[in-house]
C-alpha cells in the first residue's frame, strides 16, 4: 500500500494537485494512509469522515432527500459525497466511499461488502464504480482503501473505466 500512496503523491505534486476524502464505512483509513506518508502536506487537504447520514448532509451538503430516496450505501450518494468534498475544500480530486462493511447492516440487494466508490476531479462528473469486497469488516475495510488509492491514481493518469480489482 505504501508504494500506491507514494504514486498518487507523486502524481498530485507533478500536477499541484490537492487531495480530499469523504469517508463512511472506512472511518478515515483512506485519510489515514494517505497521510501516514512523510509530507503528504503538500498535497492532502482534508478529509471528511461522514460515517452517519446526518455528517453527509451537515458536513458534505448530501441532500437528505436522495438518501431517503437511494439510501446511504449508493451511486447517488457516493458521488454526492465526493462532489461535495470538493466543493467544502481546497482540493482538486476527492474521493469517496459508502459502504456495508459488516457483519451487520446488508440489507436485500445490498450484501456486507457492498461499498460505492466515487472520485470526482474539479471541473467533471464524478465517476463511480461498486465494489463486491469479500470477508470479514477488516478485510471489506482494507479492500476499499486499496481500491480508492488505486482509483486515485487512475484519476492522475487520465485513465477512465478500468475494471475494479474487487469485481
Amino acid at each position: 500500500m505504501t508504494n500506491d500512496v507514494s504514486a498518487l503523491a507523486q502524481a498530485l505534486r507533478a500536477r499541484g494537485w490537492r487531495l480530499a476524502t469523504a469517508e463512511s464505512c472506512t472511518g478515515g483509513l483512506i485519510a489515514a494512509a494517505c497521510t501516514a506518508l512523510a509530507g503528504s502536506s503538500d498535497w492532502f487537504d482534508r478529509g471528511f469522515v461522514t460515517y452517519s447520514n446526518e455528517a453527509k448532509v451537515q458536513m458534505l451538503g448530501v441532500d437528505a432527500a436522495l438518501i431517503a430516496r437511494h439510501g446511504a450505501v449508493s451511486e447517488q450518494v457516493a458521488c454526492a459525497m465526493a462532489a461535495g468534498a470538493l466543493r467544502h475544500s481546497a482540493a482538486d480530486l476527492a474521493v469517496a466511499v459508502t459502504g456495508i462493511a459488516g457483519p451487520g447492516g446488508a440489507v436485500p440487494g445490498k450484501p456486507v461488502g457492498t461499498v460505492w466508490l466515487a472520485t470526482a476531479l474539479k471541473g467533471r462528473e464524478p465517476e463511480s464504480v461498486l465494489l463486491h469486497c469479500p470477508g470479514d469488516r477488516c478485510a471489506v475495510r482494507e479492500a476499499t482503501v486499496r481500491e480508492a488509492i488505486r482509483r486515485l491514481i487512475i484519476c492522475t493518469q487520465g485513465i477512465a473505466d478500468l475494471p475494479s480489482l474487487s469485481s
